[in-house]
């Protein structure tokens, strides 16, 4: 779950719908300066799809020790620490579930889904707020999706040989699509808590012309976003997604939380970026 506080409650926004607005971004990605994905439907399927696996834990959203909604909010930007506030057991299960769907459907939207999984919990998670003694079930869990990553880029490999295409080209390929990944989650986010703050999108991504540049994001209030340089096919975008709004900060039970996300109706919120 995602939450922005208002003056009266909170906007909750669930991981799918999240993931959906990150493939929306993907879906307008490129113009004269940055290149669109491809290959684009296996592409964009990771992109929309990389948090499914946390469809039914956000069907029943909890609470925190300060009763707020349990979910990722403008404080956590930039920052993945809160491992004493979950299960880690439930949520390693919750992120291979995800990597596990998509693979039975598509190996490159798997591998994509998967590096981003592996990466948010290697480059950017904090290991000190991770219990020692369940230190080992990550450790299991990165090497398991080491291995997965292994045979999808094997299957890839395999199929794109056909197409005459080198390793390194498909290697290459492959980054800068996992980058897109990150790029557009980022932005989704950033989106979703409203975030008030200058920020850079995670990774340089490539340009047309074969260098990398940075994505600087300018909030302009009211989820609008100027980027620079700008990646987008139109010249101002505008995209909407799914939110339900809750009464009450703070909740004595995640049982009271529940009652109430259930009931809200869900509601469209809206972004704009532009150049």
């Amino acid at each position: 779950m995602l939450r922005l506080e208002t003056e009266t409650g909170w906007w909750l926004v669930t991981h799918p719908d999240h993931a959906n607005l990150a493939g929306a971004f993907a879906t307008h990605w490129g113009n004269a300066v940055f290149a669109p994905p491809e290959p684009r439907t296996n592409v964009l399927l990771g992109i929309h799809v990389h948090d499914d696996g946390w469809a039914l834990r956000d069907a029943a959203p909890t609470i925190t020790k300060q009763g707020k909604p349990s979910a990722f909010s403008s404080e956590l930007v930039g920052k993945y620490s809160a491992f004493e506030e979950i299960d880690l057991a439930d949520y390693l299960a919750v992120r291979e579930r995800a990597v596990q769907q998509i693979a039975a459907k598509d190996a490159y939207a798997a591998l994509l889904v998967s590096m981003h999984t592996y990466n948010l919990l290697t480059a950017r998670a904090d290991r000190t707020t991770i219990a020692p003694a369940q230190l080992p079930l990550l450790d299991d869990f990165l090497a398991r999706q080491q291995t997965l990553q292994d045979t999808l880029r094997t299957t890839i490999q395999s199929t794109a040989a056909s197409a005459e295409a080198t390793d390194e080209a498909i290697t290459d390929q492959i980054q800068d699509n996992f980058r897109l990944l990150q790029a557009t989650d980022n932005l989704s986010l950033l989106t979703c808590v409203d975030y008030a703050a200058p920020a850079t999108l995670l990774h340089p991504m490539r340009k047309t012309n074969g260098t990398q540049s940075e994505i600087q994001v300018e909030p302009q209030g009211n989820r609008t976003f100027r980027l620079t340089p700008y990646p987008f096919a139109e010249p101002t975008l505008t995209l909407t997604f799914p939110a339900r709004h809750i009464t009450g900060k703070t909740f004595t039970t995640s049982a009271e939380l529940q009652h109430q996300f259930a009931k809200a109706p869900v509601e469209h919120l809206t972004v704009t970026i532009h150049s």
